[in-house]
C-alpha cells in the first residue's frame, strides 16, 4: 500500500502525539544525567572523593543505557506482535513513574546503602521505558507518513531530544538558583516530581491515536513474525550491524557534549555550572531547527548524505570544540556546545529515525530498529561520560584523549554509512529488508 496520497492532517496529529511522548521520555532521561553530574555524588555517594563520586554516579547513568536494549527487546517484540500504540502507553508509564519516584527517594544520610540501590533500580526502569519508547514513537510517524515526507515527520519525535534537554535544563537552572542548602535538601527533587504533569498530558494524547496502516495491513494478512528479534539477526544481520555502526557517532557526540561537559567544566575547570547549562539551552534551540532541516533534507537528497555530514562535522570539530571550552570564556564555550551538540549531533538525529526504520520490513521493524538504536548505544553512548571522565582523571585533567575518542567514533559511523543502503525512496511496505550497498 503506497501512502503518497495519504491525508496529512492525521499524520500531523500522530507526529504531535509522538513528539509530546518523546519530550516526556527525554526530559526524564536528561534530568537524571544532569543531576548525576551536579548532586547525586553528594546525595547518594557522599563517602567518596567528589570526582570519584561523580564517576560512580555516571555508572548509574550508564545503567539506564544498559537496560535500554531490554526495553527495546520486550516492547519491540510485542510492538511487532500486538501493535505500536499499546506499547507506547506502557513505556510512558514506566518512564514517568520511575522519574517521579526518584523525586521522593530518601538520600544516603536517611536510609544508607538502600538509597543508591533504589536509585539504580529506578534508573534501570527508566532505561527499559526509553528502550521501548523510541522505536514505537518513530514508527508511528514513519508508517503513517506519505512516502516523500517520512524523513520530515519522523524527525518530529526526534525533537523530543532538544525540547527534553531544554525543559530539563530550564528546570535544573531554576532549582540551582536556590541557596545551596535548599538545593541540596529539597530543590533538586522538584524537577523529578514535576514530570508527572507531562506524563498525564502525554497519556491523554497517546490514547487517542490509531495504529499505523502498515501494521493494520500486516494484521489482516496474518504475516506477523513469531520471534521478531530472532528474525532480525538471522535474516537481516548485515544491515542490522551496519546500522548499529552508523549509530555510534551520534550517541557518543551527544553524551560527551551533554552529560560529560557538565562535570568537566564544573569539576576540572572550576567554572560556574550555569555556564554550561546556559550553553545547553542555546544548543537545544539551535538543535530544534537543525533536526527539522536535516529530516526534510533527507527526503530530498537521501538519509546517508545528511547523516554523514553530521558525523563529519563531529570528526573535524572535536579538537576545536575542546579548545573553545578550555578558554573558560562563556561565549566560546557556548559556541563549542552549539557546534558539537546543536549542529553535529542533531544533524544525525534528524534522518536517523527514518533511516533505521526503512531498512527493515514491517513484520520486524519495531524490533529491528529498537535493536539498532538500543544495542548500539551500550559500548558507546552508555559509557561515554564515564569513559571521558576516566580519561580526564587518568591524564591529569587533559581533555585531548576525549577529543580522540569522539573522532574515532565518528570514523566508525562514516565507514558504516558507506556500506549501508540508501532508503529514502524505498517502499515502506516492501516485505524484504534493504540490502547492504555491497550486494
Amino acid at each position: 500500500m503506497d501512502r503518497k496520497d495519504a491525508v496529512e492532517t492525521p499524520i500531523r496529529k500522530v507526529a504531535a502525539a509522538s513528539l509530546l511522548g518523546s519530550v516526556v521520555e527525554w526530559y526524564d532521561f536528561f534530568l537524571y544525567g544532569t543531576m548525576a553530574a551536579l548532586v547525586f555524588n553528594s546525595q547518594f555517594f557522599p563517602e567518596f572523593d567528589p570526582l570519584v563520586g561523580t564517576m560512580i554516579a555516571f555508572g548509574t547513568f550508564a545503567a539506564g543505557f544498559v537496560t535500554r536494549p531490554l526495553g527495546g527487546f520486550i516492547f519491540g517484540h510485542f510492538g511487532d506482535r500486538l501493535g505500536r500504540k499499546k506499547m507506547l502507553v506502557i513505556t510512558m508509564l514506566i518512564m514517568g513513574l520511575s522519574t517521579f519516584a526518584m523525586g521522593l527517594l530518601p538520600n544516603y544520610a536517611a536510609i544508607g546503602v538502600a538509597a543508591p540501590t533504589i536509585l539504580l533500580v529506578l534508573r534501570m526502569l527508566q532505561g527499559i521505558g526509553l528502550g521501548g519508547e523510541w522505536g514505537g514513537a518513530v514508527l508511528l510517524c514513519v508508517e503513517h507518513a506519505p512516502r516523500t515526507k517520512r524523513g520530515w515527520y519522523s524527525s518530529w519525535p526526534q525533537l523530543g531530544v532538544p525540547i527534553g534537554l531544554l525543559s530539563s535544563t530550564l528546570a535544573v537552572t531554576a532549582v540551582t538558583a536556590l541557596p545551596e542548602a535548599a538545593f541540596q535538601s529539597w530543590g533538586w527533587r522538584v524537577p523529578f516530581l514535576l514530570s508527572i504533569v507531562l506524563v498525564v498530558v502525554g497519556m491523554v494524547i497517546r490514547l487517542k491515536i490509531d495504529e499505523p496502516p502498515a501494521f493494520r495491513s500486516l494484521e489482516k494478512a496474518e504475516e506477523k513474525a513469531a520471534l521478531p528479534l530472532v528474525e532480525v539477526f538471522t535474516r537481516h544481520p548485515k544491515v542490522t550491524f551496519l546500522a548499529m555502526g552508523a549509530r555510534v557517532s551520534e550517541s557518543v557526540t551527544f553524551n560527551i557534549y551533554n552529560a560529560f561537559l557538565v562535570t568537566y567544566t564544573v569539576t576540572v575547570l572550576s567554572l560556574d555550572q550555569s555556564i554550561v547549562l546556559n550553553s545547553l539551552l542555546v544548543a537545544s534551540v539551535v538543535g530544534f531547527f537543525v533536526i527539522l532541516a536535516a529530516g526534510r533534507a533527507s527526503d530530498r537528497i537521501g538519509r546517508r548524505p545528511v547523516f554523514g555530514a553530521g558525523a563529519a562535522i563531529a570528526l573535524v570539530t572535536a579538537f576545536p570544540i575542546f579548545w573553545l571550552i578550555n578558554t573558560g570564556n562563556p561565549y566560546l564555550i557556548c559556541l563549542g556546545v552549539v557546534i558539537g551538540w546543536g549542529v553535529a549531533a542533531c544533524m544525525m538525529f534528524g534522518p536517523e529515525g527514518a533511516l533505521f526504520a526503512e531498512v527493515f520490513p514491517t513484520r520486524v521493524r519495531y524490533s529491528g530498529m529498537s535493536a539498532v538504536y538500543q544495542i548500539g548505544v551500550i559500548p558507546t553512548g552508555a559509557i561515554a561520560p564515564l569513559v571521558a571522565t576516566s580519561l580526564v582523571s587518568y591524564y591529569a585533567g587533559s581533555v585531548w584523549p576525549v577529543a580522540v575518542y569522539v573522532i574515532a567514533m565518528a570514523a566508525i559511523t562514516l565507514v558504516s554509512l558507506v556500506f549501508l543502503p540508501e532508503t529514502h525512496r524505498r517502499d515502506i511496505d516492501d516485505a524484504r529488508a534493504a540490502q547492504p550497498a555491497t550486494q
